[in-house]
């Protein structure tokens, strides 16, 4: 399968923003076959000079002047959120692909001012919602699709972050350039119960908590879903990078996932099924690459899924539940391990390496990527209702902008 650009033509790259992230986003992407970094534009020269030098590109200050080069296919944008709706619609105008780091904008009609363009130009944009691309997520949603898992009526995502790397001036804490926390980094999750639960919330209830004489550094929101699944999301920027955790529970009524770290590495399945189901979860393991693979992430081999089933574990009575009653008399144990905390790093880079690819994949093919504008736009509107609720103290609905026929926000 091919990773290029159309017909195998190298596809020239400008990066925007060089700062930290700008610098990861590329030595993540360059072994892209067919891939070649043309520019590196920040309005701080001398950052973009480093990182150019590292790539053998050329120097720029702006979106505007890097999209002028003439073997400029797409762009990667890496500066704060703030920033990223006006430089996609510029970049998208001008005909170019856009990979945009989450997230797509900061203001949920800035968004629909992105996602309105991304329907009508030619050039495909993906957001960098990294979660789309994990393997453990993907495997979920397989073993979804295939029915060993029914419908998910529960996520929760605890989120212990640290905040050590954020000093009090870092745009992190002021909302006009990150949105804030819901929208900086919440829309990750937002999108993860979207691409689980196969459903945007209907309505949010937010809390804030602002730490004494400084930002709100804690965020909690709780977004109900389509037949009464429900979202919960907790995000506390008060830890040390040590005591660092982050676990995903997903209650699927008969199963339950608990799924660690927020760039997920292991994950643990907890079911109940009867005599077929038993047969149908034990086969798993020999198909761990197909149920882990995510085109464009690379396993490093190590990967491990493993099922262990004990039999008459429970009574054998049908058991009911919001609609479900059968029997399933065995437990299951299922363990999906990318190689734990030590492997964060490698998948966290191959998962934006993915991302990056099914851009590429669309690029040359057609088709939709898996994070695509209305992915972006989506998450956001989540986002900026639980901020809204979280101020004024009151569930607020989620209310997604719908483009008229002819691409025009509604």
């Amino acid at each position: 399968m091919r990773t290029a650009s159309r017909s195998g033509r190298e596809f020239g790259l400008a990066l925007i923003g060089c700062g930290g992230f700008g610098a990861y986003v590329l030595d993540a992407l360059r072994d892209i076959p067919d891939l070649r970094i043309v520019a590196c534009a920040d309005p701080d020269g001398e950052r973009a000079r480093a990182l150019a030098e590292r790539h053998g590109a050329a120097v720029c200050a702006t979106v505007q002047e890097a999209i002028a080069l003439p073997d400029v296919a797409g762009v990667a944008l890496a500066t704060p959120p703030a920033a990223h709706a006006d430089a996609a619609v510029t970049a998208l105008r001008a005909g170019k692909h856009v990979f945009c780091e989450k997230p797509m904008a900061v203001t949920l009609k800035d968004a629909a001012r992105v996602k309105e363009e991304a329907d009508r130009a030619p050039g495909v944009l993906v957001v960098d919602h990294v979660l789309r691309y994990n393997p453990i997520l993907r495997m979920l949603q397989r073993l979804g699709k295939e029915g060993l898992l029914d419908a998910l009526r529960r996520f929760a995502f605890e989120n212990d972050a640290s905040d050590e790397d954020l000093g009090p001036d870092h745009w992190f804490w002021d909302p006009a350039h990150s949105g804030g926390i819901h929208i900086e980094h919440g829309v990750h999750f937002f999108d993860a119960a979207r691409a689980l639960m196969g459903s945007d919330p209907v309505q949010v209830q937010g809390t804030a908590v602002r730490r004494p004489g400084g930002p709100v550094d804690i965020v909690v929101a709780t977004a109900v879903h389509p037949g009464g699944a429900v979202a919960t999301h907790t995000h506390s920027f008060t830890h040390a990078h040590r005591a660092e955790r982050q676990l995903m529970r997903l209650d699927y009524g008969f199963a339950e996932a608990r799924v660690s770290g927020w760039i997920p590495t292991y994950a643990t399945v907890t079911a109940w099924t009867d005599d077929t189901g038993a047969a149908r979860w034990e086969r798993l393991p020999e198909r761990a690459a197909e149920l882990l693979r995510v085109p464009g992430l690379r396993p490093h081999g190590q990967e491990q899924v493993t099922v262990s089933v004990t039999r008459d574990a429970g009574s054998g009575t049908p058991a009911s539940g919001r609609g479900v009653r059968r029997t399933a008399p065995h437990r299951v144990d299922l363990v999906i391990d990318l190689g734990g905390e030590a492997r964060k790093p490698y998948v966290y880079s191959e998962s934006v390496r993915a991302a990056f690819t099914d851009m590429l994949l669309c690029a040359e093919h057609g088709g939709t990527p898996v994070a695509d504008a209305q992915s972006g736009l989506a998450t956001v509107a989540v986002a900026e209702a639980a901020t809204r609720s979280a101020e004024t103290g009151r569930t607020v609905p989620v209310t997604i902008p719908v483009p008229s026929p002819r691409g025009e926000a509604a």
